[in-house]
């Protein structure tokens, strides 16, 4: 258990929050969310120990491992993959070193014997016996093959060594598990048997994510950071943002009531304060005025930003002809005969582990690249806007300020209406001026999605829309695609995303072929389950 007593953070004179008071248990998933900035991951990192509060302290209680994912992909280079996990159990691996350093002495004494026998009793107490089949078991669980299971942390790739610190931290059966925004980069199928791992984990579970959909999946709690305060709530996430709306439509409600109470009284002691006849029910009246206050809705730290996608026409009848397109990259065929037809306001997803397939399929779509053979065509009455998953081309080398940036895409060009489009974009004040080159990862995001808003095309393309977004950004784009009219060809690993817009799912699969499913995406999961059982 972790008891948390008055904790409080600040940074100069800027307090992230304070007079934090929570308990974390053991068999319950922690789920920890606030706006960017406020103090999530610094929370995390105080719990863990790696940061220092400003006041109050962090109590846990003794003999109690804790496990942490790690977020320095390099840290581990000159180790294996199997060898990386395994020292998610420090002690286990110090004992399971010394004990082989022991045995390769050549000069093997009686007093090493000794020692090798105790650490032979606390390795096997740990569990170092069954550490290499545990340790494969998570990584073939988190979609990493045995064939890498010894290669060098150096030589693996990115993607993958993600998953391998996210299996470090699960390794060992910790008493904690604190994870950091553990699904990004993570596949469906990984996501998956994470959620499935952490459902039946019995120790506790501190995690911060943007997922949705994985944070109603594993959570019991809700660990809000908001008003410089942080506040524990029992249920998942839509549990608690429909509470959290519900409060504040309620606290709108009861000031309302209280306004229009107020300028009753206010009418009537005008009314009657002069007459003598009614002096005294003016006086009862100002009295129970004086008692009326009007509260004042805490200023939140989130900000939501309008994601509206509006079609400036209709589009016809014939959308896009995919026939027989084939692509070869680097010597790998990411698509082979690759065809289908989209119907008049289809909203596709696009899905499976061969992401590249996706964004080259993305790229042929857009005319950015040829394919080896086929052909693709796009109805008369179509328009296209597009979100790359790479958008560094539109802001490197640019000089321009953002408010100039977004004037190129917009047919009204004067400042006022500019300034007003990009505040419904959470860019205010002097915000437009800054230069688009140093621009956050998640601003970038902002102003491509503005691009496409002001393009008015009937046919929008996403992919990878959510990387670099927080979870009211997320929200909002959500919304956006939901409503819009038109048709909606998106890559995403937002599962909520998908679920609540997809009407139909093309799979990429390996090879460069693909299999296409008129259904929602939580059909088409249910659909590969089935098959991947009865394979």
């Amino acid at each position: 258990m972790i008891t948390v007593s008055d904790l409080g953070i600040q940074f100069g004179g800027s307090v992230l929050f304070q007079h934090a008071d929570l308990q974390f248990t053991a068999g319950n998933c922690y789920g920890v969310i606030g706006a960017n900035g406020a103090g999530k991951s610094t929370f995390l990192k105080i719990l863990s120990g790696d940061l220092e509060s400003t006041k109050g302290h962090v109590a846990i209680q003794p003999g109690v491992r804790m496990s942490v994912l790690k977020q320095d992909q390099f840290q581990y280079d000159a180790y294996s993959v199997l060898e990386t996990v395994i020292m998610g159990n420090p002690r286990l691996y110090e004992v399971g070193k010394e004990k082989d350093a022991l045995y390769e002495k050549p000069d093997f004494s009686d007093e090493d014997g000794l020692r090798a026998s105790e650490l032979e009793a606390e390795f096997a107490e740990l569990g170092g016996w069954e550490a290499e089949s545990e340790a494969s078991q998570i990584l073939q669980g988190l979609g990493v093959p045995v064939a890498l299971h010894q290669d060098k942390m150096a030589d693996t790739d990115g993607r993958l060594k993600v998953k391998v610190l996210l299996a470090q931290a699960l390794f060992g059966h910790p008493d904690i598990i604190m994870l950091d925004e553990p699904t990004n980069n993570l596949d469906i199928a990984s996501i998956d048997w994470l959620e499935d791992f952490l459902l039946d984990f019995p120790g506790t579970v501190i995690t911060v994510s943007h997922d949705r959909h994985f944070l109603n999946t594993v959570c019991t709690h809700i660990v809000d950071i908001d008003y410089g305060k942080i506040k524990l709530y029992v249920g998942n996430y839509d549990f608690w943002y429909e509470s959290s709306q519900l409060v504040q439509q309620l606290i709108r409600n009861k000031n309302k009531r209280n306004a229009e109470k107020i300028a009753e009284l206010q009418q009537f002691i005008q009314r009657f304060s002069a007459n003598k006849a009614k002096s005294k029910q003016a006086t009862a009246r100002r009295r129970l005025l004086d008692k009326l206050t009007v509260e004042e809705m805490p200023c939140s730290t989130r900000r939501y930003p309008f994601v509206g996608f509006t079609r400036e026409r209709e589009i016809g009848k014939d959308v896009l002809f995919v026939t027989d397109v084939c692509k070869t990259v680097d010597g790998v065929q990411l698509l082979d005969h690759v065809s289908f037809i989209a119907g008049r306001n289809e909203k596709i997803a696009f899905v499976g582990e061969n992401e590249l397939a996706q964004t080259t399929m993305f790229k042929i779509l857009m005319g950015e690249l040829e394919p080896d053979s086929g052909s693709v065509k796009w109805g008369v009455s179509s328009s296209q806007s597009y979100f790359p998953k790479d958008n560094s081309p539109y802001f490197d080398g640019c000089d321009l300020s953002l408010i100039d940036w977004i004037r190129q895409y917009s047919e009204k060009k004067d400042d006022v209406y500019l300034r007003g489009f990009l505040g419904r974009m959470l860019f205010s004040g002097e915000d437009v001026f800054k230069p688009v080159q140093v621009l956050s990862g998640g601003e970038k995001v902002r102003c491509m999605l503005s691009k496409m808003m002001l393009s008015g095309a009937n046919c929008i393309l996403l992919d990878q829309p959510t990387n670099h977004l927080d979870m009211e950004s997320i929200q909002a784009l959500n919304k956006g695609v939901s409503a819009f009219p038109g048709n909606v060809f998106l890559a995403s690993h937002d599962h909520e995303l998908l679920a609540t817009t997809a009407d139909r799912v093309i799979e990429f699969l390996p090879g460069g072929k693909i299999r296409d499913k008129l259904c929602s995406y939580d059909e088409y999961l249910a659909w590969r389950a089935e098959q991947n059982a009865q394979a």
